[in-house]
């Protein structure tokens, strides 16, 4: 009988390793990026004080958890999805620390960012009773730092399916997001005249896929190319996305012409550096 319950217990841990662990981190993936896209909704529809500025509670409803008008749906939305989010992010974590057939390195980027939540919970709370560049900026930023631990974090798990005719792919994704990340900014090069709520929205989802394409792109190459070329021009591609993010966002709080500048000739530094990564993969 014992014999039979560790057999069992073996075998369910192995299921669970095996199609639970990658589903549930890609799902939750899809829920960290979904919720850092509502808060920039957000924020770019001046939502971000809406619900008469409680948190948790909002401004209608039974006990003022429900909200009363469209921006304070906004803001209570997000922080709806986060909940999910933060659920998903603690599950992941828990299965892939007891999964032993998951990649220890997987449970620490996933045990990482659930000790990074409750954090951003309260830096989100703080976005509401404080409302300072400062504290929206790190809000925003630790964000990004867990949607980045879950893209490696979900690429490891999906390695065995990774191949390296996935790279050039990938690396398509990126140079087609760099150019829409531009035209969508309120820079000279810019296709918008209007910064609108839509466009700050778009602009961000364009800024998650530059990221995650370059992560993934990063990773694969080191697993399936014996390019070391090839991988150390990807690193550099690497810095300078961040590089691109931070002063694109930059530019738009400060509206200054010389962050605009800069954020134009390394956007462009980058898109030369995708094109000769994409040459470099298909040989």
């Amino acid at each position: 009988m014992s014999s039979d319950s560790q057999t069992a217990d073996g075998g369910l841990r192995s299921l669970i390793a095996r199609f639970g662990v990658p589903h549930l981190l890609a799902t939750t993936l899809v829920l960290v990026a979904g919720t850092i896209l509502l808060g920039v909704a957000a924020k770019a529809t001046g939502s971000g004080l809406a619900c008469e500025a409680n948190w948790p509670q909002c401004d209608a409803g039974p006990f003022n958890l429900l909200p009363a008008n469209l921006p304070s749906f906004y803001e209570w939305f997000h922080r709806f999805v986060a909940m999910f989010a933060g659920f998903a992010i603690v599950g992941s974590a828990v299965s892939a620390w007891r999964s032993p057939d998951i990649d220890r390195r997987v449970a620490a980027l996933v045990v990482l960012g659930m000790v990074l939540t409750p954090i951003q919970v309260y830096l989100g709370r703080e976005t509401v009773l404080s409302y300072e560049m400062e504290i929206l900026s790190l809000h925003f930023w630790t964000a990004i730092l867990i949607f980045a631990m879950f893209v490696v974090a979900t690429a490891l798990v999906w390695k065995p399916r990774l191949r390296s005719a996935h790279i050039p792919a990938v690396l398509a994704l990126g140079l087609v997001s760099l150019p829409l990340h531009v035209a969508l900014s309120p820079t000279d090069l810019g296709l918008v005249s209007d910064y609108s709520p839509t466009v700050q929205l778009l602009q961000y989802g364009v800024t998650l896929s530059l990221l995650a394409s370059v992560i993934v792109a990063t990773m694969v190459t080191n697993w399936r190319k014996q390019d070391q070329t090839l991988f150390g021009l990807l690193a550099g591609t690497a810095v300078l996305t961040l590089a691109v993010t931070y002063l694109g966002r930059r530019a738009v709080m400060t509206l200054n012409p010389a962050l605009d500048q800069l954020y134009l000739i390394l956007a462009g530094v980058l898109l030369l550096a995708f094109g000769v990564a994409i040459y470099r993969s298909r040989q």
